[in-house]
């Protein structure tokens, strides 16, 4: 699948690092760093535009090495691009750690997966097939 990008950073488009990678590392277009306190927010620009083709989403995932290492993810993750936006790709960072954290330019801070998603149709009814789970809720689907 081609999709159009537009590179407004001085880093390298995002690519795969391995022929069996889901997701390509999007870095930091910063002009100066950026310092999150713990449990402090920002939204961190990448420089990067894309044109996704209908039927098709951008996932914005934390990176597992950022978030198991330092406390840093992707606070809404994961973040939806969907295939009419045309903005720039922001990342929204929380520092769930306990010690500031300084995002440097050019800094792998995300990773992105492209994926096809289904449309749905609501069919209404008064009652849905019976399960062997029910209305079980959370946690509901394990032994006992």
């Amino acid at each position: 699948m081609k999709i159009k990008i537009i590179n407004n950073s001085n880093h390298s488009l995002p690519h795969y690092e391995t022929i069996a990678s889901a997701g390509m590392d999007l870095r930091a277009n910063l002009d100066s760093p950026i310092t999150l306190q713990p449990l402090q927010r920002a939204i961190v620009k990448t420089g990067l535009f894309i044109e996704l083709p209908i039927g098709c989403e951008a996932q914005v995932r934390p990176r597992s090495g950022l978030a198991a290492k330092k406390g840093i993810t992707v606070l809404n993750a994961p973040g939806t691009i969907d295939a009419d936006y045309r903005g720039e790709i922001g990342v929204i960072l929380v520092n769930l750690s306990e010690v500031d954290f300084t995002i440097e330019n050019g800094e792998r801070i995300a990773q992105l997966v492209i994926a096809k998603h289904e449309r749905a149709e609501w069919e209404e009814a008064e009652v849905l097939t019976e399960t062997d789970r029910g209305a079980g809720g959370f946690g509901s689907t394990g032994v006992k």
